[in-house]
């Protein structure tokens, strides 16, 4: 299943609203449950020297990572996030994004994100950290946001 930015969603990585965002578009692999992006980052998210700026990989990372939460069908917020940086992700190489579940305990997604090139060479992997949020909660942090903002 593809999983396109929606243009209500004004997220930076993944969002469709966003006229500044990366808009990224993922595939949901159901059988495997994992969740896999195929694109180039062009010259915009370079760092220096042709190569893609740290945090923007750090922010493709916590996307497919964000997204492995479909599986289960909750929504999560990341909580702690570590990456390797293994080699240079340079503009313009296509990519291959991966993020998987490694286990759940209680209400913590213990979630791996990957960045390869096209030959299956991992070039960043980040593990993270994601906190399952309370529906409740959300909606009323939104409600008084909404009324503290009127």
């Amino acid at each position: 299943m593809l999983i396109e930015p929606n243009r209500a969603n004004v997220c930076f990585g993944c969002g469709g609203g966003n006229p500044r965002g990366m808009k990224l578009t993922f595939e949901q692999d159901d059988a495997a449950r994992r969740i896999i992006g195929r694109f180039k980052l062009g010259a915009e998210y370079q760092g220096a020297f042709g190569i893609i700026h740290g945090g923007v990989i750090a922010t493709v990372l916590d996307e497919v990572m964000g997204k492995v939460c479909r599986f289960r069908a909750v929504r999560a917020v990341t909580a702690e996030m570590n990456i390797a940086y293994l080699a240079p992700v340079r503009v313009d190489q296509e990519l291959v994004v991966e993020g998987y579940e490694k286990e759940m305990a209680g209400r913590n997604l213990h979630l791996i994100g990957e960045i390869k090139d096209v030959a299956g060479r991992i070039l960043a992997r980040s593990t993270g950290r994601f906190v399952v949020v309370d529906q409740t909660h959300q909606t009323r942090d939104e409600a008084t946001e909404k009324a503290s903002s009127t």
